[in-house]
């Protein structure tokens, strides 16, 4: 006597454990010209291979160093599903790697996702892989491959998680940060954008605290529900920062400024022997920031050690070549502020002058 299944019909299929396999092939049907978008020298960009190639030599490299990089979009993923929004998160995946990766003086290449859910909403995944495109394409990465996971029983309904993989390439001579870094250097912030995608479960919590919902009125934010002002996406540095590397010949070190504040990314590019004094009067803090501290009754040092604060990119610079750097920026369209020097080794790896001003 044959088994009953679930649908109705003798012998089991997958789609009877939770799994879609054609959900799946439509999503890559949909997503097939998103990737072609993306299509840089050195990748055509064709989904669909057990893995994706790319052409060193036809991206023009000579003696390249590769340089990977990979991270998610933390808890801000919470928002766009409670939001249902989820067209821009992409962006945030590929800005966490690529800025990473440019750090070093490297040009993102190439650029994986890892989409993993209960159960494949296409319509969810087309919009998430969308913005990926659109990411990859402000960083000048070709989106080669991903990967779409239907786990039925890891995730709650509605639930996904995204993690990214980028590989870029910088010449061997050119690799940051230079050992050169000394006193007298200049720092430049590169301004952020918002929050960027880290400490969004304090965010979340002082949303929490203060009673507003994703759709209430954004109180730093005219025109905009709450939850689409903190769904800003990420800003994403490579292509400003890679004219000015190639324009100039100032720029020492760079630094992300990511989960842990200016306190924990910047002095990872500084020697030993040096300290990095910062003005805090001179970062444009945006309202947002300004909100959170309100609403959330967050001390600066905790502020600083949590977000970026206003500032999501500092340059160590040469002096002398400062404002051909400043130059360079501005005319890619970066809003660029000098914060400080690099000094002799004081008390600490930052020293801080002033405040941020976060008090409405």
């Amino acid at each position: 006597m044959s088994q009953s299944t679930p649908n109705g019909q003798n012998g089991l299929t997958y789609a009877d454990a939770g799994v879609d396999i054609d959900a799946g092939n439509e999503l890559v049907n949909r997503i097939k010209p998103l990737v072609k978008a993306t299509s840089r020298p050195g990748a055509d960009s064709d989904i669909g291979g057990f893995g994706g190639l790319f052409d060193l030599k036809g991206a023009g490299f000579q003696d390249p160093v590769l340089v990977a990089a990979n991270d998610g979009v933390g808890t801000k993923l919470k928002i766009a599903i409670e939001s249902g929004q989820h067209r821009t998160v992409g962006i945030d995946l590929v800005a966490m790697c690529v800025n990473d990766l440019v750090v070093q003086g490297a040009e993102p290449l190439f650029f994986l996702d890892y989409f993993a859910t209960g159960a494949l909403d296409i319509e969810t995944a087309t919009d998430v892989v969308a913005g990926i495109a659109d990411g990859c394409k402000q960083a000048g990465a070709a989106l080669i491959g991903g990967e779409t996971a239907e786990m039925p029983g890891m995730y709650a309904a509605g639930d996904y998680d995204l993690a990214g993989f980028s590989v870029g390439a910088v010449e061997r001579g050119q690799i940051l940060p230079r050992k050169d870094v000394a006193e007298g250097d200049v720092l430049l912030g590169l301004t952020s954008s918002g929050v960027h995608s880290n400490g969004f479960s304090m965010v979340r919590k002082i949303v929490e605290l203060s009673g507003l919902e994703w759709s209430s009125p954004a109180p730093f934010a005219a025109g905009q529900s709450l939850g689409e002002a903190l769904m800003e996406p990420t800003r994403i540095y490579v292509k400003p920062l890679l004219a000015a590397l190639k324009a100039t010949t100032g720029i020492k070190a760079l630094a992300h400024i990511t989960g842990g504040g200016l306190p924990e990314n910047l002095p990872r590019v500084l020697p030993q022997n040096s300290s990095a004094r910062i003005d805090l009067a001179k970062i444009p803090t945006p309202a947002v920031f300004k909100w959170l501290a309100g609403a959330g009754g967050v001390a600066e040092t905790e502020m600083l050690r949590t977000f970026n604060c206003g500032i999501g990119m500092v340059l160590v610079v040469d002096e002398a070549e400062a404002e051909k750097v400043k130059d360079a920026l501005s005319n890619a369209g970066e809003t660029v502020v000098e914060i400080g020097r690099i000094e002799k080794q004081g008390d600490a790896p930052l020293l801080f002058d002033n405040t941020l001003g976060l008090a409405q």
